[in-house]
C-alpha cells in the first residue's frame, strides 16, 4: 500500500443509499435534475439532496456514474452517495468507476445492486490533498472535452443557420428569379432531384449478425453512432473473414459518404465521413454515396433539417421498430443548387465542419489519455508527477 493511504471499507469511504420515488404525474417542470439508474431524465421544481452528489444505477442499468454540482432528486432506481465521511466528492466520482459494480449484480431478469454488498468491499484511499489534486487534474480533462462538445454544438448551428440561409430562405438569391418546382418556387437554375439520381450507392449494412468475438474487427449499430462518427470501443467485435466477405459487399463507409441511423431512432445521426472507416455496419445504418451533383456536407444538413423529418415520415414503417424504407428513401427528392452557389455557400461551411472534426479528434485523444490515468491514479501504481509531460501537451 502507498504511504499515508488507508485500507478501509467501501461503506466507510462512502456510504450509499437508495433514491426516492417520484411518479410521472407527480414531477412539476423545475429546476432540479432528475437522476435515474440511467441518468438524467427530467426536471422537477423540488430536490431531495443538496449538491454536489454522485448517483449511480441500483436497478435497470448498472455500473454507470453521475457526478451533479446542483441539488438533485436521485429516483428509488438509483443509488446516492449519503456521506462522503470527509473524501472529496469529485475524487469519490472517479474513483467509483474504477470498481466493477457490474460483480454486484444480484438480480435475474432486471439488473439489480444491493449496496449493503458493495458497502463490505476493502479500498485504498489517498489523503484528502492528494484526493483533491487527482479530482482536479481529472476534471481538467472531462472539462475540455465537454467544452469542445458545446463548441460542437455552437459551430453545427452555424453551419446549418447559413445552408438555410442559402438554401431554404434563399436569402442571397431574394432580388433573382423563380421558377416552379415539386418543391416549391426555387431560383432559375437549379433543380429537384431524387436521393438516387444524386448518389451512385444508396445502401445499408449487413443483413445476418456474425460471430462476436472478445478481439477482432468492428461492426458498428446505430448505438455506437454519435454526432461525428462511430465509437470504436462500443462496437461488436466479429472475426476477419466476416469483416472481409461485409467490406467486399459494400458495408464499409468511406471518405464523404452519409451515414445516417436507418432504424430505430431514424435520422437522430447522420454525418458525413471524414476518412475511410475501419469498420463495418450493420443494417439499422443506411449508406449514401455521392455522385458529385449536391456536395455531402449540403446532403448531410438537408438531412438534418427538420422539415425534412417531416416530409420522410411517410415513408417509415414499423409499429415497434420504426424504420426507413431504403427503396422509398431513393426516391425521395431534394433541391439542387447549381454548382457555383453549392461552392460559395461551401467555402463558408466546410471550415466549420472540418473545426468539429479537429474537436472531435482532441477529444478522442483526451478520453483515451483520461481512461488511461484513471485507474493508475486512483489506484496509485502511479503519481500525478509522472503525467505532467502527457497533460502539458494536452491542457
Amino acid at each position: 500500500m502507498n504511504n499515508n493511504w488507508k485500507t478501509l471499507k467501501l461503506g466507510e469511504v462512502a456510504t450509499l443509499q437508495r433514491g426516492f420515488d417520484l411518479p410521472s404525474r407527480k414531477r412539476i417542470n423545475g429546476n432540479y435534475p432528475i437522476i435515474a439508474a440511467s441518468g438524467y431524465t427530467e426536471m422537477h421544481n423540488e430536490y431531495k439532496v443538496k449538491g454536489p452528489g454522485v448517483i449511480t444505477g441500483r436497478s435497470g442499468t448498472l455500473g454507470k456514474f453521475f457526478y451533479e454540482k446542483k441539488d438533485f432528486w436521485p429516483l428509488n432506481t438509483s443509488l446516492w452517495v449519503k456521506s462522503f465521511n470527509g473524501n472529496n466528492p469529485l475524487f469519490i466520482y472517479y474513483f467509483l468507476q474504477t470498481l466493477n459494480f457490474l460483480e454486484f449484480n444480484s438480480g435475474t431478469s432486471v439488473p439489480t445492486l444491493n449496496r449493503n454488498d458493495v458497502h463490505s468491499l476493502e479500498v485504498e484511499i489517498p489523503p484528502i490533498q492528494e484526493q483533491k489534486a487527482i479530482a482536479s487534474i481529472l476534471s481538467a480533462l472531462d472539462d475540455k472535452i465537454e467544452n469542445n462538445l458545446a463548441m460542437n454544438k455552437t459551430l453545427e448551428y452555424m453551419a446549418m443557420a447559413l445552408y438555410k440561409h442559402w438554401f431554404v430562405d434563399f436569402g442571397p438569391f431574394k432580388d433573382g428569379e423563380f421558377v416552379d418546382s415539386k418543391l416549391g418556387m426555387i431560383p432559375k437554375g437549379w433543380e429537384v432531384k431524387t436521393y438516387s439520381n444524386i448518389t451512385t450507392k444508396i445502401t445499408d449494412g449487413a443483413h445476418y449478425s456474425p460471430k462476436t468475438y472478445n478481439y477482432g474487427y468492428p461492426m458498428a449499430s446505430v448505438k455506437d453512432m454519435h454526432d461525428w462518427g462511430f465509437n470504436l470501443n462500443t462496437c461488436r467485435q466479429i472475426g476477419e473473414d466476416d469483416f472481409t466477405k461485409l467490406i467486399a459487399q459494400g458495408c464499409q463507409p468511406l471518405k464523404d459518404d452519409i451515414v445516417i441511423a436507418k432504424d430505430g431512432s431514424w435520422l437522430k445521426h447522420a454525418f458525413v465521413v471524414e476518412q475511410d472507416l475501419p469498420l463495418v455496419l450493420l443494417s439499422s445504418i443506411a449508406i449514401l454515396r455521392p455522385n458529385g451533383d449536391l456536395n455531402p456536407h449540403l446532403i448531410n444538413l438537408n438531412l438534418k433539417l427538420t422539415e425534412t423529418k417531416g416530409r420522410m415520415a411517410s415513408i417509415v414503417t414499423g409499429a415497434v421498430i420504426q424504420r426507413i424504407v431504403l427503396k422509398d428513401f431513393r426516391k425521395f427528392e431534394v433541391i439542387v443548387p447549381d454548382k457555383n452557389s453549392q461552392e460559395k455557400a461551401c467555402s463558408k461551411i466546410i471550415p466549420l465542419i472540418e473545426k468539429c472534426w479537429a474537436n472531435n479528434h482532441e477529444n478522442q485523444t483526451l478520453t483515451e489519455i483520461r481512461n488511461m490515468m484513471l485507474p493508475k491514479l486512483i489506484s496509485g501504481e502511479v503519481r500525478l508527477k509522472e503525467f505532467e509531460e502527457t497533460l502539458a501537451n494536452v491542457l
